[in-house]
């Protein structure tokens, strides 16, 4: 019996699934994600362009007397005169 009433619910849906409304929403998701491709590209080329600009290291070339007792310096390397 029930067999029977889902086979006739399969074989009595419409053959053609596709109302009114389908396909029109395809080439305005096609245009978001192109305008999110080129977003995401122009933003790529933006970080490259700063990264290039950052110096290779960050260490000063001539460090002051008062930067010694920085961090990243050895423990024991600093002098202090009181």
């Amino acid at each position: 019996m029930v067999t029977s009433l889902l086979a006739y619910a399969v074989l009595a849906a419409p053959s053609n699934p596709q109302g009114p409304e389908f396909g029109k929403a395809s080439p305005i998701g096609l245009v978001i994600v192109l305008l999110l491709l080129v977003g995401l590209v122009l933003l790529i080329r933006s970080m490259n362009k700063r990264i290039r600009r950052l110096p290779a290291t960050f260490d000063p070339q001539r460090p002051e007397p008062d930067q010694a007792a920085d961090d990243g310096t050895d423990p024991g390397a600093a002098t202090t005169t009181s």
